[in-house]
């Protein structure tokens, strides 16, 4: 079984966070590759002992937000 999520990447210091929206699910890296191949590894471990039905795909909708300071 297969599907997509959407995955965040972000610096901070000298580590590439990544984060997956859908769940939370996050990891780091030396580099933003590391970071999303880490990630997917914890994603496939938390998602190893899922049925299906247990695993809802929303609908996620990503943009961006100018605030004025």
């Amino acid at each position: 079984m297969s599907f997509k999520v959407t995955v965040i990447v972000q610096k901070d210091d000298n580590w590439y966070v990544a984060k997956c929206l859908e769940n939370s699910v996050a990891s780091q890296g030396k580099t933003v590759e590391e970071a999303i191949n880490n990630l997917k590894e914890a994603l496939e471990l938390y998602y190893e002992d899922s049925t299906p039905d247990m695993i809802s795909q929303k609908q996620t909708f990503v943009t961006t937000l100018e605030v004025t300071v």
